[in-house]
């Protein structure tokens, strides 16, 4: 049997203490991604045309539930105070670090974590940052001592720029497709592209332009990888 456990990490993914692990799964676990679009206005049209900007990271939300009436609730009874404050601590700045630690959440080896780019493969760890920690307790012993406690966090995924390109497998054959806005010369989208406004004639060459001098805004260009020897 698997427990739901969380590891910090440090950014090169260095464990850091014991792994917490949990006596009481929670019972759902809300995960949340979003994408980023660019509105480009073209004169005369009723609707502005979406751009793809970049991806949001993914954000997991759950409840964790702390009991220790196990072990009775009279003067013997445990407090649930260090199992919630290990939680509590995944907001604050660890020393070495100088920021919040990260955290890797596992849950055997079919966890529902993120997939990034082309894989279909669900990962069997989700790798976060914390964003916010809260805590309530609902059961105290007759002496003060917290006996229940519901703990609620929002994580928000962490990756490194080497595993988010070689997770969506950036390559430099790719074909980006252009839509011409107000003004916009082959020069100038070429100096955009590919930091050279003299390959224009690389984007003229490849859409087939007769005329190279007139745009209008809304045309879609296709902008090919250069080509080298």
């Amino acid at each position: 049997m698997h427990q739901l456990m969380f590891q910090r990490v440090d950014l090169q993914g260095n464990r850091i203490g014991a792994p917490m692990l949990l006596d009481y799964a929670p019972s759902e676990l809300a995960f949340s991604k979003a994408s980023q679009f660019a509105e480009v206005a073209i004169p005369g049209l009723e609707q502005p045309l979406l751009q793809f900007v970049r991806g949001d990271a993914e954000t997991l939300s759950l409840e964790l539930f702390f009991d220790s009436t196990q072990d009775g609730t009279g003067p013997a009874a445990v407090a649930v105070t260090s199992q919630v404050e290990a939680f509590h601590k995944l907001v604050q700045i660890e020393g070495s670090l100088h920021a919040p630690p990260l955290v890797k959440v596992s849950w055997g080896d079919d966890f529902p974590g993120t997939t990034m780019g082309a894989t279909e493969a669900a990962g069997d760890t989700f790798t976060a940052i914390v964003l916010s920690v809260a805590r309530r307790f609902t059961l105290f012993s007759p002496d003060g001592k917290p006996l229940r406690a519901t703990v609620t966090l929002a994580l928000k995924q962490y990756a490194t720029v080497a595993e988010q390109v070689s997770a969506v497998n950036f390559r430099a054959e790719y074909t980006r497709i252009h839509v011409v806005v107000e003004g916009e010369t082959l020069p100038l989208i070429a100096h955009d592209f590919y930091n050279d406004s003299t390959q224009w004639r690389v984007i003229a060459e490849h859409n087939k332009l007769s005329n190279v001098r007139d745009l209008t805004p809304g045309d879609r260009l296709e902008l090919p990888p250069l080509v080298t020897t």
